[in-house]
């Protein structure tokens, strides 16, 4: 695997001084242009061909470098192949008409297809209790959600398109009992990935000042930084 030069790997110490500089202004603009370039793409939006086993094992890698307070790794992820779609498309009918009796043979399939839209797709999922018990499930879905996040910014860097997905069906006895979930496990949201057949435009992003604020000692905490 490659290795990025930057201030704290031991790797740049071999770059002459001059040059460091220029490097870690490279290094910082490619990681914004990575991270700047992510954009959700819908499931139905997704086709083939997916990430080859290279690419996704370089995705799952990605993963393991996510901030893990105690180093619990309170979560994992369950790949479920194409051939494997089957059982999760009865859950998503399943878990549609323990919801909704009355929903129509129409709408269960619509649930049902849900199962096959992309071509790579895991379900995320965090443990509530693994390890040191004072680090709670705020943290540890914290820890998951960076892991998540690096394999999208993975899957980007590859020119792939992805999407995290949720919904009812994540809480469904059924889904835990497929995916042979502890009691202390939680199902967070699937991931899908797959090449981009069409996507909408850009969403505008929220401003920085929108969402940070500066603690002063004065004025107490104001808007902006």
């Amino acid at each position: 695997m490659a290795v990025i030069p930057w201030p704290l790997n031991p790797a740049s110490k071999s770059l002459p001084a001059a040059v460091r500089p220029s490097v870690v202004d490279d290094v910082a603009g490619m990681a914004a242009a990575l991270i700047q370039s992510r954009q959700t793409i819908l499931p139905k939006r997704l086709g083939s061909p997916g990430p080859n086993a290279a690419e996704l094992a370089q995705i799952l890698g990605a993963a393991a470098h996510a901030p893990d307070h105690g180093q619990l790794v309170p979560w994992r992820f369950v790949l479920v192949p194409e051939a494997s779609r089957a059982p999760l498309a009865d859950v998503f009918a399943q878990a549609l008409l323990e919801r909704d009796p009355a929903a129509t043979s129409e709408q269960a399939e619509q649930a049902r297809e849900k199962a096959y839209r992309s071509p790579l797709l895991l379900l995320a999922v965090v443990d509530a209790e693994r390890g040191d018990p004072d680090i709670d499930l705020a943290e540890r879905t914290v820890s998951a959600g960076c892991a998540v996040q690096n394999m999208l910014l993975m899957a980007t860097a590859q020119g792939y398109g992805s999407a995290l997905t949720s919904g009812k069906a994540l809480k469904a006895a059924s889904l835990r009992s497929l995916f042979q979930l502890a009691t202390s496990e939680q199902a967070l949201c699937f991931i899908s990935i797959g090449t981009v057949q069409s996507r909408k435009a850009v969403r505008a992003r929220p401003l920085t000042n929108t969402y940070v604020s500066t603690l002063d000692v004065d004025r107490g905490v104001v808007p902006g930084f």
